[in-house]
């Protein structure tokens, strides 16, 4: 028996794969957050399965997304992510990410972790939508243009509100699976 998925991933193994394991889930671990972050980041203006498609060559040209060693990365770095045909080869958005990791760890001595900065938005608990359709889903909200705008203000690169909505999405802030979905509920379940 097939279970009934969010439309926007269906036909496509690896996008089912992400939809049925990560989206939506909430996370709140340092390091995943920031690598999806950057995957954000870099999908803006692309569509999702694209950087998806090249997450792992994003995985090794940004040392595991470590954002301590991409705090550190110089003009040859950058210089030599700019030549990785592998990865989206934008110069804005490789030197926000190297920008983004140097604000990160900022926000990290300011309120002890990012996932604390980030999840104190919503109390901790996601936010439970219920759409009957994912085309019913907002492109961002108040609330993400909020964080949007707090970001921002501090320096980062590459986050506007429908990146950040999209972040809020990957990461389990809201819930956003529709409801026919079989991850609406398990998702729910971990709230």
């Amino acid at each position: 028996m097939t279970k009934h998925k969010c439309g926007w991933c269906v036909g496509d193994d690896l996008y089912e794969a992400y939809h049925d394991n990560e989206w939506g889930t909430p996370l709140k671990d340092e390091d995943l957050l920031f690598e999806f972050l950057v995957l954000e980041t870099f999908q803006a203006g692309l569509s999702w399965i694209t950087i998806l498609r090249k997450r792992e060559n994003f995985r090794v040209a940004f040392d595991r997304f470590d954002y301590k060693r991409i705090a550190q990365y110089d003009e040859h770095k950058i210089a030599d992510l700019l030549q990785d045909a592998g990865i989206i080869r934008n110069k804005l958005k490789v030197r926000a990410t190297v920008t983004n990791a140097k604000l990160y760890m900022e926000i990290q001595k300011e309120f002890g972790s990012f996932s604390k900065y980030l999840w104190d938005y919503v109390d901790n608990t996601p936010i439970q939508n219920s759409w009957n359709h994912y085309k019913d889903c907002p492109a961002n909200t108040p609330l993400s243009d909020q964080i949007s705008k707090d970001l921002k203000k501090r320096g980062f690169k590459f986050v506007g509100s429908t990146v950040i909505y999209a972040f809020m999405q990957a990461i389990g802030m809201v819930n956003d699976h529709a409801v026919g979905c079989y991850r609406y509920k398990e998702v729910q379940a971990l709230s």
